[in-house]
């Protein structure tokens, strides 16, 4: 059988990629809509942090994050008013991660999403302390929410804050990340393990956010949950795979940078076709754990495609 391209429907309950493209315009809107009134204005004081965080936040972004809190939550019923503020919390915590991940001490990269990373704009001291106030501002924002009742704010700030740090989270991911570098002997089970954590996570707890919020029952939760963990495994492999398939200009970050670190990749450890043949495993059995949720997901099934197939 051939591969269907992402232009094609998979079938009846699967969005095509111009619905895909409306609904990541529409969430990029209402976000970035809402950022700007969360984000303290350039001038601001201190203007110097305030001016990195917008010049890290609004570079051009494909707002995944925040588009599966909505994907997810709107698959249960949940409205857009409802959802905004957590998408929102989402992309502030990915930014912050990004900031700092791309400091001198960890992959010292000097281009992110199409433009000067935040130290190399700012300098080292100001990017550390514009990451650190991304962080703290996700959380604020989740808990002045006052379309959700207080006990949800709570859950929902337990469930950024697991996905974000330590020991199964994005923090506890990156330590594997650098550990792993330029060590020879390290397998499939840990470079799972690490991709779980590092990318995996919070994309996980994207989906269950927005679930949440739409107040899914327990079964829907984990099946939307096991989703989410195979959806986050596979875009750090297609990650992977980009990194030494792709431009600059497609990527908007430095390609290559994964094989000068020796760091453990997928396309290192299985090859290129192999670490491929891996992607498609792991997009069907995001797929198939949507297929016991008796609620329109094609959105989320089209996601996932959007993954597997996506170029930059």
């Amino acid at each position: 059988m051939t591969r269907a391209s992402f232009e094609e429907r998979a079938d009846s309950t699967e969005a095509t990629a111009g619905d895909v493209r409306a609904y990541f315009g529409r969430v990029r809107t209402l976000v970035e809509s809402k950022l700007e009134e969360i984000v303290p204005a350039e001038d601001a004081p201190p203007a110097s942090v305030h001016a990195a965080i917008r010049w890290s936040l609004f570079a051009p972004a494909k707002r995944l994050r925040p588009a599966l809190v909505f994907a997810a939550g709107e698959a249960f019923g949940a409205s857009a008013e409802s959802l905004v503020r957590t998408a929102c919390a989402f992309e502030l915590i990915h930014t912050y991660s990004l900031v700092h991940d791309d400091l001198p001490a960890m992959d010292d990269d000097h281009l992110r999403r199409g433009r000067a990373t935040c130290h190399v704009k700012f300098g080292e001291a100001t990017a550390i302390l514009a990451g650190d106030a991304l962080q703290t501002l996700a959380f604020q924002t989740i808990t002045e929410d006052e379309t959700l009742d207080a006990s949800l704010r709570v859950r929902l700030v337990a469930e950024l804050a697991r996905a974000s740090g330590t020991p199964g989270g994005m923090v506890a991911g990156q330590a594997l990340d650098l550990a792993a570098e330029a060590r020879s002997g390290v397998g499939a089970g840990e470079l799972e393990l690490i991709h779980r954590r590092k990318t995996g996570a919070l994309i996980a707890a994207s989906a269950r956010a927005g679930a949440v919020i739409a107040g899914a029952s327990d079964f829907e939760l984990e099946a939307v949950g096991r989703f989410a963990v195979e959806l986050g495994l596979l875009f750090q492999i297609t990650d992977d795979l980009l990194d030494v398939t792709a431009s600059a200009e497609d990527l908007g970050k430095t390609p290559g940078k994964d094989a000068r670190a020796s760091k453990a990749t997928y396309p290192a450890l299985y090859g290129l076709e192999a670490a491929r043949e891996r992607a498609r495993e792991v997009y069907e059995a995001a797929r198939a754990a949507l297929d016991s949720v008796e609620r329109p997901t094609p959105m989320l099934r089209a996601l996932a495609r959007l993954v597997l197939e996506r170029k930059s």
